[in-house]
């Protein structure tokens, strides 16, 4: 450093005065402060922060991207047996009266949510079929309360439950993922305990990375539909606390949010290496809509239209949508294409969230229709049988494959059916049933009468596994999903029959003493187990066979969309919701 001479002043033993001296180190203290200052404040020095703080602090949680400059505190930690109290300080496009009016929603629906009669079928063989699906609901939820109650999931052969790494240290799974099925099927018992337990023991501060995309689409889709269901505020705080654990997995340089996030505790959100997954930061649309409704604060929904907006920035080879993203350079990794696992409900998230904004949402119309045009062009096959399928692309080259996960396909082309292009109609119509025709045939084509995990198209095999380890079904419910979309649009009662055919199946192969079971060999006579009963099986499985064979006034498409866990969402028809009037007295009558 060179001092300038001051004068009067002698250069000797740096020639200051003691006030100077005290100036300067007054200056230099100062100086030694920010630097240190801004090691603890500046958001990238994150990593060194948790050195220094203990893990007891509470510490403040940058919201957005890089350049997002808006900021929420962290909740201090609740009991859960407590009312949670979600405070914000990013309150950017959002008004001071935050609350929502839960009878003005419930004006604005076209129709009672249960029905007339809770969705009761004239039919008596198919309201028989419907008590069967209820006693399969119960029998499943009785067998976890009794063995795994608050773990996440029953593993019925052993009779206890399974926690698993996916959900971090959130815990009931199975009981937040049943809630809205427990409710519509009139099993208010169990609701009531399920709900119980959601208020007193359902911990959101506990520690341990998750998925973000199983948290969202299993709490926060379950405890939202549970409250546009019931009208239970504790649900709706519930849901605003998780919620607003989840914006750090969007503090990356695109904003395009990691896999991973940590609920208990400060998570930097790129920190960890890997790609992002088109269907993971791709569904999450929906329940981060209606967490900006439910809040009236737009910081959820700007984070879904940014990846939105770097999505429709970045160059899509033949139009199609590669399976794996860099959240740091907003590029894509691998040319890997699928319409089943890793991409598959980032599709149907585009569709769905069109319809879910009362057909407004145009940019999100475009998209879909788009990436379907591509989807036809490049995957869309037919085989020497006549079977028609989504074939896998890598780099160009297709892979004959289809997965188990890519039969909810038939559904979504048939809900987008009718907003498409008015000459291709039809064409959608045929596509959907054909698609669904051919997961049917995984099904028939098998000893057991259900599915394998995936099903291929190649060396003379048509719509059925060839290699060992695709040959396990987990009880899943795509290829039931779509026939009950498939029902309710085309009413072709072949779709009721098939979905018959798999409650038999999963009765004969699948039910055991304590639950029901995955197999692992569908084409085995002698079934082997897996010991596990999955969350989803009661969410999803079950539910769209008791809404198959339900009247579909029970949950209408008109007024609620399924997110990608079968949990039914509403509508938002923003003109209704800002105005004095509903829909709902209009059209109860007809």
């Amino acid at each position: 450093m060179v001092f300038r001479k001051l004068p009067g002043v002698s250069a000797s033993g740096m020639g200051l005065r003691l006030s100077q001296k005290f100036v300067f180190l007054l200056f230099l203290s100062g100086l030694v402060t920010l630097c240190f200052g801004a090691l603890f404040f500046l958001p990238d020095s994150v990593r060194l922060k948790r050195i220094f703080l203990s893990k007891t602090e509470s510490q403040p949680v940058t919201v957005g991207s890089e350049n997002d400059d808006m900021m929420l505190s962290r909740s201090k930690t609740e009991s859960a047996s407590k009312d949670e109290k979600v405070t914000s300080s990013s309150n950017q496009g959002a008004n001071t009266d935050t609350s929502f009016d839960y009878n003005k929603f419930k004006k604005c629906l076209l129709k009672p949510p249960l029905g007339i009669e809770h969705g009761k079928p004239s039919d008596p063989q198919t309201l028989q079929r419907r008590e069967k699906v209820k006693e399969m609901m119960k029998f499943a939820w009785d067998n976890y309360k009794s063995f795994a109650w608050g773990k996440n999931e029953l593993r019925p052969l052993t009779r206890n439950g399974h926690i698993g790494n996916m959900f971090g240290g959130l815990r009931g799974a199975s009981i937040v993922d049943s809630l809205d099925t427990l409710y519509i099927m009139g099993l208010m018992d169990e609701y009531n305990d399920a709900k119980e337990w959601v208020e007193t023991s359902l911990d959101l501060n506990s520690n341990g990375e998750a998925s973000l995309f199983e948290v969202n689409i299993r709490y926060v889709g379950g405890l939202l539909s549970a409250y546009y269901l019931t009208g239970e505020e504790m649900f709706k705080r519930k849901v605003m606390v998780l919620g607003e654990k989840l914006l750090p997995a969007f503090n990356t340089p695109t904003g395009i949010p990691r896999g991973v996030i940590n609920l208990g505790s400060w998570s930097w959100g790129w920190a960890s290496a890997g790609s992002s997954i088109l269907a993971e930061f791709g569904t999450l649309h929906l329940e981060f809509v209606h967490l900006s409704e439910l809040s009236n604060n737009g910081i959820y929904t700007e984070k879904v239209m940014n990846i939105r907006k770097l999505l429709n920035k970045i160059e899509k080879p033949h139009g199609l949508y590669p399976n794996f993203l860099s959240p740091v350079s907003g590029n894509w990794v691998q040319h890997h294409v699928s319409i089943g696992g890793l991409g598959d409900s980032f599709y149907e998230y585009l569709i769905k969230s069109y319809l879910m904004s009362d057909k407004t949402d145009e940019e999100a119309k475009k998209m879909y229709y788009s990436a379907l045009e591509a989807i036809e062009a490049n995957l869309v096959q037919k085989s020497p049988g006549g079977l028609t399928y989504m074939a896998e692309w890598r780099g160009g080259i297709l892979d004959h494959k289809m997965g188990h996960l890519a039969c909810f396909s038939g559904g979504m082309v048939v809900i987008g059916a009718d907003d498409g292009a008015p000459e291709k109609r039809q064409h959608y119509l045929d596509l959907a049933a054909e698609i669904t025709h051919t997961c049917h045939e995984s099904y028939s084509r098998s000893a057991t009468k259900l599915g394998p995990e995936a099903f291929r198209f190649d060396g003379g095999a048509e719509a059925t596994a060839t290699r060992l380890s695709d040959r396990y079904y987990i009880l899943r419910p795509e290829v039931i999903e779509s026939y009950m979309y498939m029902w309710r649009l085309t009413h072709d009662p072949k779709y009721r029959e098939w979905g018959w055919e798999a409650v038999e199946a999963l009765e004969k192969h699948c039910r055991v003493e304590a639950g029901f079971s995955g197999i692992r060999d569908v084409y085995a006579q002698t079934v082997s187990h897996d010991n596990m009963q999955q969350s989803f099986f009661l969410s999803e499985t079950l539910k769209y066979l008791y809404l198959l064979f339900s009247d579909d006034d029970l949950l209408p498409l008109e007024d609620w969309v399924f997110n990608t866990e079968a949990h039914p969402l509403p509508v938002v028809r923003k003109s209704c919701l800002q105005g004095e009037g509903g829909t709902h007295d209009k059209t109860t009558s007809e």
